[in-house]
């Protein structure tokens, strides 16, 4: 199997947080701004078990894809959970900590990737109705 493209694993990250009614899913392509790392995928959960729920549905999602997390960081609290796949870095927030840190502000100058509708629109709804991560 091919290994993904680092742009292509940020959308099959966006993909399964939305899958996981992840709301206002961004990805932000810092390559230009930050070494680092290619691109942040920024996701929103309602609460401690919907991020869990997420951060388990996008690690297994890129792992099928031949991915693996190198770094971890905030499992145990879950209000900020920071996957990091190298060539991109997945950040879960709930809604206190995604609104205090900002980091679309703060990597404001960074492109914006656009979303693909079917994940802008789950995100859309799971922004505007809440909702639980479906068990699956």
């Amino acid at each position: 199997m091919r290994p993904l493209e680092a742009r292509d694993a940020a959308l099959l990250a966006a993909a399964a947080a939305a899958d996981k009614k992840g709301s206002d899913v961004v990805i932000v392509e810092v390559g230009p701004v930050l070494v680092i790392t290619e691109y942040f995928v920024v996701v929103t959960g309602s609460n401690d078990r919907q991020v869990k729920a997420i951060v388990d549905e996008v690690e297994k999602r890129l792992k099928k894809a031949g991915l693996t997390v190198i770094g971890r960081e905030g499992e145990q609290q879950a209000t900020w959970v920071l996957l990091d796949f190298g060539e991109i870095v997945v950040h879960v927030f709930q809604p206190a900590e995604r609104d205090f840190y900002r980091l679309e502000r703060l990597w404001s100058d960074a492109p914006r990737v656009p979303l693909p509708e079917e994940i802008a629109g789950a995100s859309e709804n799971a922004a505007a109705g809440g909702g639980e991560p479906s068990a699956s």
